[in-house]
């Protein structure tokens, strides 16, 4: 890596790069060969981004269009639209929450209860 020990020795490598920037931009061959070559990508750029835009909007289009001819009485959209289901679900929801309440209870171990009365037989290690 070049490190350099001053303010004016940047500014002389600045200014030499900068020149043969300058001398390769001025040359008359290269610039002609460079902005032909930079019409073409640009043309296939245009080209490519149209392509996407047009399929892109087909796709739209098309989906619009399927939509509207869908039939409003379709029987599954009709489902859907009404809240019917959902009340159906809640009260499915509260008898299923009702039944399990009622098969629900605990069973209490008789021996693991705590009695502060008895002593807790201890395992004496030999």
């Amino acid at each position: 890596m070049l490190v350099l020990s001053n303010d004016t020795a940047l500014n002389s490598l600045l200014s030499k790069l900068l020149q043969d920037y300058m001398q390769q931009t001025n040359s008359s061959a290269p610039s002609q060969v460079k902005s032909a070559s930079s019409n073409l990508e640009i043309i296939y750029v245009l080209l490519m981004v149209g392509l996407f835009g047009f399929f892109t909007v087909g796709v739209m289009l098309t989906n619009i269009r399927a939509r509207r001819l869908e039939e409003s009485r379709d029987p599954y959209n009709t489902y859907i639209a009404t809240d019917i289901w959902h009340k159906k679900d809640r009260q499915y929801f509260q008898a299923k929450l009702i039944e399990n309440y009622k098969l629900c209870c605990v069973f209490e171990n008789q021996l693991a209860v705590e009695k502060p009365s008895m002593q807790i037989p201890e395992v004496k290690s030999p």
